[in-house]
């Protein structure tokens, strides 16, 4: 039996058992700490515009430990995390026309939104001006909240799913839809797709790592900047991209003054905006997917040379689904480490000590029971 088939009949047969009681099964947080233990919980029922999803895969995402330690404040408990998921269609209801029955499908990081202001209508949906639906722990239709994809399956309306592309692998597939999306879209945005021109990645971990590979297939020169040498060889070798510099390195940083057409910081530490600015060319853009504790600069940094520096979160349904085509035609392929369910609390603690190259990925199909 081929893998796919046995990972659907397995976890098919997980869902039809749970759903005999009307179940979900799934690993919560119950309070501030974060742990997560086995949790069983109903989802609602499948409406006209929805599918029911049996989840085989799901990406561990930093926001996973944010949410379940209650580092915002506002996190509902029990609390299950996870909103990279990938899965194959169950159930459709009688409108569904986007998906069928056995097709692997993607959930990113949200699941709903007003569908009716200027945002939703262009296709960016995240930036809903009613703000879209969190995938864990946001207000679904029905009043109860969210739950993500540590668990078997789920229920989504069509809008916020999208299909993978059928040569690419589904395990691979789950960190494009948060990490993935996220480097995506302000590249995009801010033409950072231009072959021949040179991007600067500050940060080489889940979401660094895929910039350069973006990076890459556009055709730009790119160079890393990190805080840790021991980076630089999978830098170069291993992700491809063309310099690797070491940001405390005052000669090596001095040495790429005005040469930089893009920069895309990733990482949520400190930095020296001032010093990252002075590396731009005139009329260069600096992208912020981080989230660092506070953005600090002189104005002559941004206004001497015309430079710019912008925000950027994930991105919206149309995006989301041009991304996974074009990973899957530029052979773009995140660098994962598979776990079980059951190793997730580890999972998180290493993230937070950032010792993961490059994502997590839980095998939900073969280790939730």
């Amino acid at each position: 039996m081929k893998k796919r088939e046995y990972l659907l009949l397995s976890m098919t047969t997980l869902i039809e058992m749970a759903s005999e009681n009307g179940e979900c099964l799934g690993w919560a947080a119950r309070d501030p700490s974060g742990t997560l233990s086995p949790y069983r919980f109903s989802r609602r029922s499948v409406g006209p515009d929805d599918i029911s999803i049996s989840i085989l895969y799901c990406g561990v995402c930093y926001a996973d430990v944010a949410w379940t330690r209650n580092v915002m404040g506002h996190s509902n408990y029990p609390l299950v995390p996870g909103h990279e998921i990938v899965g194959v269609v169950k159930e459709v209801g009688s409108n569904v026309d986007r998906f069928k029955v056995g097709e692997h499908v993607g959930v990113g990081t949200y699941v709903n939104s007003c569908r009716q202001c200027e945002y939703c209508d262009s296709g960016i949906e995240v930036h809903c001006t009613k703000g879209s639906v969190y995938t864990f722990d946001g207000v679904d239709v029905d009043g109860t909240i969210t739950k993500g994809g540590y668990s078997s399956y789920i229920v989504v309306h069509q809008r916020y799913c999208f299909r993978i592309p059928e040569n690419y692998p589904p395990e691979l597939a789950a960190p494009l839809l948060c990490a993935g999306i996220t480097v995506y879209t302000p590249m995009v945005r801010h033409n950072m797709n231009q072959p021949g021109k040179s991007l600067g990645v500050i940060g080489l971990g889940g979401l660094g790592h895929l910039a350069v590979k973006f990076g890459k297939a556009f055709g730009l020169k790119v160079t890393v900047f990190s805080t840790s040498i021991s980076k630089k060889d999978e830098a170069l070798n291993l992700l491809g991209a063309d310099c690797f510099v070491i940001s405390s390195n005052e000669k090596e940083m001095k040495a790429l003054e005005n040469s930089l057409d893009f920069i895309i910081n990733t990482a949520s530490g400190g930095a020296s905006f001032d010093l990252y600015l002075s590396l731009l060319k005139t009329m260069g853009v600096l992208v912020l997917v981080g989230f660092p504790s506070e953005v600090k600069f002189q104005p002559g940094s941004l206004n001497l040379g015309a430079k710019t520096i912008a925000g950027s979160i994930t991105g919206g349904t149309k995006q989301t689904q041009e991304m996974l085509a074009f990973c899957a035609s530029h052979k773009i392929y995140p660098e994962i480490e598979m776990v079980p369910i059951s190793y997730c609390n580890e999972a998180l603690e290493r993230l937070v000590k950032k010792d993961v190259k490059y994502r997590f990925v839980i095998d939900i199909a073969n280790t939730l029971t």
